[in-house]
């Protein structure tokens, strides 16, 4: 394995993604080494090569970058499923050349892509962060959520998809909006994605008074993450929402119910006992009734549905025919004394259950 110097002047010059904007390049003694296997986390210096579908890097500060060929950027290995946009995976060695598979700053191996999706822009790796010995230096080092304790036990909204695209971040946002309209101190997280700040600044923007996200943890993407560790990641999320004396919390799941990772969290016995309420998103009618039934089954208490399909009224007819529960637009959800009624069901929901399960107890 051949050890050479970060230097300074390469720091002064990279573009630093948004998935690794935590990541201290003034810690003592940073090398990049070039001849190991790549793993989830390992953060990764690169020189653009090539521009495909990405022309921009989203940076720490939220701005689109424009990137050209010989830029040099910073970003993280992890893995990539989003049906709409690519699939990828870590490659097994690192080669001559990675693809930037998420703008957020996600290096990988794209295996498919969506019709729609151009071919990726291709990186040329300049070598992969490590200590003074040569050994990797992982994202989650750099974590700014601090293990989970006692304290307060706040109730949480939970927002989940039938798909990508359904309308789960403007829904949580809605919600979120809602709820601090109605004099509440509520908390933004998002458990599961592929790193990208849009979601957690609209959080903030909508009156979240903390918003966190997995990559404050130390994880620029949740595909391919194990369950176990994934709810680990949640619970721990939770729990820095709730050290600011928030009054509720809705927590976001990414991708749809469908996907690996989103299946197992959501069947995941400290999870369900950590959800109050579900607030569906779907695309369409169709998708509501499926999305509802599936996660009732979980035992998970679906309170209201919205998303894409409130778009048109014809397909809130369709989804409220073969629901129990109510659809709203974004706009209704906003409303304080709506979201004040879906806060009131989860915490219903909550008492018939009798609290939140922490990791360790029994199912």
């Amino acid at each position: 394995m051949r050890i050479r110097e970060f230097s300074a002047e390469l720091a002064s010059r990279l573009k630093v993604a948004y998935a690794v904007r935590n990541v201290d390049l003034t810690l003592p003694g940073l090398t990049l080494v070039d001849e190991c296997a790549p793993r989830a986390g390992h953060v990764l210096a690169a020189r653009v090569d090539a521009i495909g579908h990405h022309n921009w890097l989203e940076v720490a500060t939220g701005r689109k970058a424009a990137i050209y060929p010989g830029d040099e950027i910073l970003l993280a290995f992890g893995e990539r499923y989003a049906p709409d946009q690519y699939e990828s995976r870590i490659p097994d060695v690192l080669g001559t050349s990675v693809d930037l598979v998420a703008a957020g700053g996600v290096a990988g191996e794209v295996l498919s892509r969506h019709g729609d999706m151009r071919p990726p822009t291709r990186l040329e790796p300049i070598g992969i962060l490590a200590d003074r010995e040569g050994a990797p230096v992982d994202l989650r080092r750099f974590s700014v959520l601090a293990p989970f304790g006692l304290g307060d036990h706040p109730p949480v909204v939970c927002v989940v998809g039938t798909s990508m695209n359904a309308g789960k971040s403007t829904t949580a946002a809605s919600v979120i909006r809602g709820l601090s309209r109605s004099g509440r101190r509520v908390a933004g997280i998002k458990i599961t994605g592929t790193g990208a700040g849009g979601d957690p600044w609209m959080f903030r923007d909508s009156g979240a008074v903390v918003a966190a996200d997995f990559t404050d943890g130390g994880y620029p993407t949740t595909a391919g993450v194990p369950v176990p560790e994934l709810a680990e990641l949640a619970q721990t999320l939770y729990h820095h929402a709730a050290a600011h004396n928030v009054d509720a919390v809705v927590m976001e799941i990414a991708d749809g119910i469908l996907q690996a990772e989103t299946s197992a969290l959501l069947e995941f016995p400290v999870v369900r006992e950590l959800v109050d309420g579900v607030v569906l998103a779907a695309a369409d009618a169709a998708g509501a009734r499926y999305g509802a039934q599936h996660l009732r089954a979980l035992g998970l208490p679906v309170i209201a549905a919205s998303g894409r399909l409130t778009q048109s009224q014809l397909a809130v007819r369709e989804a409220v025919a073969g629901m129990d529960a109510p659809v709203y637009t974004p706009n209704e959800l906003a409303a304080p004394e709506v979201a004040a009624e879906i806060l009131a069901m989860a915490g219903v929901a909550r008492t018939r259950r009798g609290g939140v399960l922490e990791l360790g107890e029994a199912a």
